[in-house]
């Protein structure tokens, strides 16, 4: 069960560094959405805002969503012109304007399988035509590790949980009717390195565009 993955863990962690990740973009979003044509963008777990400002720099207006006021404080601080909404809530308890964004993106996020109406609002808050993309970890390569949540990386201290308490992008693919099309789902070597002291080797990568 999960212990400690709150807002209160979140900031206390943002704190131990000046900078948490490494600033850029994850490499999953990269690869995905290089091509997207911009529009409205939902970016959930947005940590430091690596992800939203790249989204930005390359015309889409982005609503960046995140537990800790304290990334969100470090994301607005460099963010400058950039056409970014930043929201400070819990994933879980956040629920989107429906059919509102063309490019809902989560990165590494943390939905326990009891907030699977949180997980239903993502998924609603897609436009007719937009795309969903998800990026997790691959929970095989955790075996043996120390667990963690909603960002990339490992701290000692940290929460404890079973990373099968939560949704994976495989199972997230299963609630998608008729109304989707998956242009991805599968698991896939790490484009960008692991974070140092983590066993990530690969992402699990759910693509999927709801039909207009």
């Amino acid at each position: 069960m999960v212990r400690g993955m709150d807002q209160q863990f979140w900031d206390d962690l943002y704190t131990t560094k000046d900078r948490l990740w490494s600033g850029a973009p994850n490499g999953v979003l990269v690869t995905e959405a290089a091509d997207l044509p911009p529009g409205q963008a939902l970016d959930l777990g947005c940590g430091e805002g690596g992800d939203a400002l790249w989204l930005a720099g390359r015309g889409w207006l982005v609503t960046a969503v995140d537990i800790s006021r304290v990334a969100l404080e470090r994301a607005a601080a460099v963010a400058g012109d950039a056409k970014v909404n930043w929201i400070h809530a819990d994933l879980t308890e956040f629920t989107p304007p429906a059919r509102a964004f063309d490019l809902v993106s989560c990165m590494y996020g943390a939905y326990l399988h009891t907030a699977e109406r949180a997980v239903l609002a993502m998924l609603a808050a897609v436009a007719p035509g937009g795309t969903l993309l998800i990026g997790g970890h691959d929970i095989n390569d955790m075996h043996g590790h120390g667990h963690d949540g909603e960002h990339d990386g490992e701290h000692d201290n940290g929460p404890t949980f079973d990373p099968h308490d939560f949704y994976q992008p495989t199972e997230i693919a299963e609630l998608l009717d008729d109304s989707w099309t998956v242009s991805v789902n599968e698991t896939r070597p790490r484009v960008s390195p692991a974070p140092e002291g983590t066993p990530h080797v690969n992402d699990v990568v759910l693509k999927a565009q709801k039909k207009t």
